[in-house]
């Protein structure tokens, strides 16, 4: 098959050498050079009971393990049952050429695309073609869920691969600094010299254990030795005494703001402001130390790419009562009265307030949070006119969007059609509906991506075909009919209709 669109040609046969200039600063540029090179070191395995998901950073132990252990890349945290995908996703194509694919992978543009990326990343699967003890794919793949906001994951990740090279260690030192938990990582850091950290991070956990005189020392001594920068050397003085620096004009902004350095300025009262930080850093703001306002904007960040269970929002978002109005606190209010509606069970105060709340939410991007908190809620009351309307369009937004198709009184034709597989039935009111329309009325799957798949690289054609349909998404609407007819070639019927509802009900063009 011949394929439609240059852009689409150009993501299937060639690989490309990064993400674009004006990208998202990847977490290969920000990670800490916390450690050097070094003997492995390990971290306790997870326990069988524990939930997937990491809440602590344990102190772990330290082994050293030989120059043929086994590639971490199988390593996941769901497994083929659970995803639905074969555990050889990836063992039929190149650990170079899967490698170069996530890390050029930029942020999904649907919501639904972004949980199929983290599913990817996070899936237990076989190693690929020449795939080595440093675990080249494993790496990409927790980078990439730095980079998507998932750290939480990222750090479960780690802990299941035991971390045992100082490249792992490094970035599960990362996520401790990030969330707050770097006392664990500080103990692993003092009581096993095999993890080699470097001189700043050395410096940081003695003071952070309380050896202040032992931290001032190492201090001079790489001073005196030149292992450590004057940007360095600069913070490091005042945060171990910042008293001695009171009437110093505030620091410059850092060359290069690592989570490292992000900690310790904001130990010293010139803490660095995350909006303009990658996505990962918003997750400092979570912490109770964090003001509510701060909370609030670093939610709604993470909840715009996905990176925030909704409950988490909604928990937020409901604690307490906005004392200001405008910007976020409108939202806030918003939603709270709408809350309090369906809290009610009214369908008369739920109708005045779900407008208010709906534009919150499409102010934020987080239609989707929106509709699992709500959806179930709403189709449980007698709602019309508009405020109908609304709640039908919540409905297809969440898991239940099959069923609410089926049970609406009301509503886009050709949206309760998609959502029950079969847009070739109602009328496509615009081009990127017919794209939609034809990408489930039998159009074949682009020849490259269907080989692929055939051949056993589904992994690998299934990362090219997300970009495929972001291509799709930017304005090539051939490229919509092609990730379309090719997701539902390979079984993922409910991504291809939850991508495809998502597209037309949210409009985004990027």
């Amino acid at each position: 098959m011949a394929l439609r669109g240059t852009a689409v040609a150009v993501w299937l046969f060639a690989l490309p050498a990064s993400a674009q200039d004006d990208a998202p600063l990847s977490a290969i540029d920000w990670l800490s050079q916390s450690v050097e090179a070094a003997a492995p070191v390990s971290l306790p395995p997870r326990l069988a009971d524990e939930p997937p998901v990491a809440t602590s950073a344990a102190p772990p132990d330290v082994t050293v393990s030989s120059l043929d252990s086994p590639s971490p890349d199988p390593v996941g945290l769901l497994s083929s049952g659970t995803t639905g995908l074969p555990r050889n996703l990836w063992s039929a194509s190149s650990e170079a050429t899967l490698v170069t694919l996530v890390r050029a992978e930029g942020m999904p543009s649907l919501p639904a695309l972004q949980d199929f990326l983290t599913v990817l990343m996070l899936a237990e699967a076989d190693p690929p073609l020449g795939a080595g003890p440093d675990g080249a794919l494993f790496l990409a793949r927790v980078d990439k869920l730095l980079d998507l906001g998932a750290l939480q994951q990222a750090q479960a990740l780690l802990e299941e691969a035991k971390a045992d090279t100082p490249q792992m260690f490094r970035r599960w030192f990362d996520v401790a600094l990030l969330t707050g938990t770097e006392a664990a990582a500080c103990r692993t850091m003092q009581a096993r010299p095999a993890v080699a950290p470097t001189a700043a991070a050395r410096i940081f956990c003695l003071a952070r254990s309380g050896d202040w005189s032992a931290a001032a020392l190492t201090l001079n001594t790489n001073r005196v030795l030149g292992d450590i920068t004057d940007e360095e050397e600069a913070l490091l003085s005042r945060f171990l005494d910042p008293d001695l620096y009171e009437d110093e004009p505030p620091l410059a902004a850092p060359s290069r703001v690592s989570p490292l350095v992000f900690r310790m300025r904001e130990a010293i009262g010139q803490a660095l402001t995350t909006p303009n930080l990658p996505l990962a850093f918003a997750h400092a703001d979570l912490r109770n130390t964090t003001g509510w306002k701060a909370q609030l904007e670093a939610a709604e960040r993470l909840a715009r790419a996905g990176a925030l269970p909704a409950n988490t929002l909604h928990a937020l978002y409901t604690s307490r009562t906005p004392s200001a109005s405008g910007g976020i606190w409108d939202r806030v209010d918003a939603v709270q009265r709408f809350d309090v509606a369906i809290q009610a069970g009214d369908p008369s105060a739920v109708a005045s307030a779900l407008p208010g709340a709906w534009a919150a939410a499409q102010e934020i991007r987080a239609e989707v949070p929106f509709a699992q908190l709500y959806a179930a809620d709403l189709a449980r009351l007698p709602l019309t006119g508009r405020a109908a309307e609304v709640a039908v369009l919540v409905g297809l937004l969440s898991p239940e969007y099959e069923t609410v198709a089926r049970a609406a009184r009301g509503g886009d034709p050709f949206l309760l059609a998609l959502a029950q597989g079969e847009p070739g039935n109602a009328p496509a009111r615009d081009e990127r509906a017919r794209a939609v329309q034809a990408g489930f009325a039998g159009a074949p799957p682009p020849a490259r991506l269907n080989q692929m798949a055939q051949d056993g690289q589904l992994g690998e054609a299934l990362l090219r075909s997300i970009a495929v349909f972001n291509t799709g998404v930017a304005g090539d609407t051939s490229a919509l009919t092609d990730a379309l007819s090719f997701f539902r070639a390979v079984g993922l019927e409910d991504l291809a209709r939850r991508a495809a509802l998502q597209l037309l009900i949210l409009d985004r063009p990027t």
